[in-house]
């Protein structure tokens, strides 16, 4: 009986480990399964602005978070030269610039991945006036891109020219991405949604035109200039309007035309937004060419006819100038209606200023948050300088840049608190800042995210703890050790079982 227990045990010992570890395996590689990432996406943004185009790289995991990708910019890249709406006339021209850019564009993305990487050029406002100017002009450059890419291993998703509102529209997405308000990783490093937490105002100066981006106190009451932006699973009611000839470079060319109207001369014009003792000789079509100016233009205009501008450094008169450049009266004083007859909602909450704003800003040796008073004290320091003192005063001294700063302080002023009605209270929530992070602020990646929303997410490669050849040899060897010790508990059942039946046979010992 003993030597039959000993056996007995032993196969109830294998039996419950074998159950137990099948269980165990089988709980451990379903719940322990690791999500593999399938590697990353590329996408590349050509931003073609009014002064120069850039060139960005953006990457983001293949799989996706509630439809639309976590995009981070890897690369960036100035091409050399002016915005493509100064190739009118020479479309063909556009190639060369391009190609410096390109070419390092290609050594960031791996070979392998070039033909599954999207290209989109967004054309602002310098070919949105250039096509109300000239629109064969505008579809030549544009075809002449075309081309170009179609010669690159990118896949080349077009080259449209976006509308103001669009433009707003993605400045405000970037600004609100950047700053962690559409998603945030939580304890546990998954993305979530961010609770309760308040999107911020985009204000983006460009050379041709600028934008005003926020969600208003009550989106339905401006429904005519609202947009919906869908992100990550939420909707957003933007309000965002785009002013187009209030770009900086745009305003400096009525500014100049403004005053050369008011000159008894139109040989010598004194300028008290340049610098003290600054002069420059500007052709008549350097400002008059431009559509925003036509109106302004003299009966005896002469493109090629030179104008020699004087600096007086006169900080009063420039403000002064400046303010004619907003058209008030269309308003009729009517409080939601700052200039040009727009119909606008009153700021709420904070805002980031960037691209002209941030570089006018530096350039006046400010930066962050500051108050109106340091911003107006700073402007009229730095307005009543004179060129010798200007090369001393900024970091990076550029002729066309440094001559315009003045002018470029007056008109934010004029714009921000005439135009957009903020004041001493409200102007602290404007932070002036070029990038977070290694990201820079441009409508480019909300373009970016917006479009991931069309670029289909790879599946994802699921990694467990076993491979599955090892994983189905061991469950087949723990099952085919249970059955056996199954069996042979069953035989030794049945064993003892015949032991019990087998009847008892007495020997009886009879004495002899």
């Amino acid at each position: 009986r003993m030597l039959t227990r000993i056996p007995s045990v032993v196969a109830q010992v294998f039996l419950l480990l074998s159950i137990v570890l099948v269980i165990a395996i089988a709980v451990i590689q379903i719940n322990q399964q690791q999500i593999l990432s399938p590697g990353l996406k590329y996408g590349i943004v050509l931003d073609a602005g009014s002064s120069r185009t850039t060139v960005y790289v953006y990457e983001w995991p293949a799989e996706k978070e509630n439809n639309t990708g976590v995009v981070s910019q890897t690369f960036k890249c100035n091409v050399k030269g002016p915005g493509i709406s100064s190739y009118e006339s020479s479309p063909g021209a556009l190639a060369k610039p391009l190609d410096d850019c390109l070419n390092k564009v290609k050594e960031r993305i791996p070979v392998h991945l070039h033909k599954n990487t999207s290209v989109y050029l967004g054309a602002t406002a310098g070919m949105r006036l250039l096509r109300l100017q000239n629109e064969s002009a505008a579809n030549e450059v544009l075809a002449s891109i075309q081309s170009y890419f179609r010669a690159q291993p990118f896949e080349f998703r077009g080259a449209q020219i976006i509308t103001g509102p669009e433009e707003g529209v993605y400045g405000w997405i970037t600004a609100n991405y950047l700053m962690g308000n559409f998603l945030e990783r939580n304890l546990w490093r998954t993305w979530v949604h961010p609770y309760r937490k308040e999107t911020i105002g985009a204000l983006d100066l460009g050379g041709a035109s600028t934008q005003i981006s926020f969600i208003p106190e009550d989106p339905e009451e401006h429904f005519n200039n609202t947009l919906q932006v869908k992100l990550y699973g939420y909707n957003y009611n933007v309000y965002t309007h785009s002013y187009q000839c209030y770009g900086r470079d745009e305003a400096e060319k009525r500014l100049l035309a403004l005053l050369l109207q008011k000159s008894n001369t139109s040989a010598n014009v004194d300028n008290p937004c340049y610098p003290q003792n600054y002069n420059t000789a500007l052709m008549m079509r350097d400002f008059f060419g431009s559509l925003c100016t036509q109106s302004l233009r003299p009966s005896n205009y002469y493109p090629e006819q030179l104008v020699n501008f004087h600096g007086t450094g006169d900080p009063g008169l420039c403000q002064e100038m400046v303010s004619l450049l907003f058209n008030s009266t269309a308003c009729r004083d009517r409080e939601d209606c700052p200039f040009n007859g727009i119909h606008q909602p009153k700021p709420k909450g904070n805002f980031v200023a960037f691209s002209g704003f941030y570089y006018t800003i530096n350039a006046l040796n400010l930066s962050g948050h500051f108050s109106l008073d340091d911003f107006n004290s700073s402007m009229w320091f730095f307005c009543s300088q004179s060129w010798a003192q200007l090369r001393f005063m900024l970091p990076k001294f550029e002729e066309r840049y440094a001559r315009s700063y003045c002018f470029s302080a007056n008109f934010i002023y004029y714009l921000l608190v005439r135009g957009y009605s903020f004041n001493a209270e409200t102007w602290p929530q404007i932070h002036f800042q070029k990038e977070v992070g290694n990201s820079s602020i441009a409508w480019s990646l909300g373009y970016m995210l917006s479009l991931t929303n069309m670029i289909p997410a790879e599946a994802k490669l699921i990694q467990l703890p076993l491979k599955p050849s090892l994983f189905a040899g061991l469950l087949v060897f723990l099952t085919a050790t249970a059955l056996l010790c199954l069996l042979f508990l069953a035989y030794l059942c049945i064993v003892s079982h015949r032991g019990k039946n087998i009847p008892r046979v007495e020997h009886v010992f009879i004495p002899e």
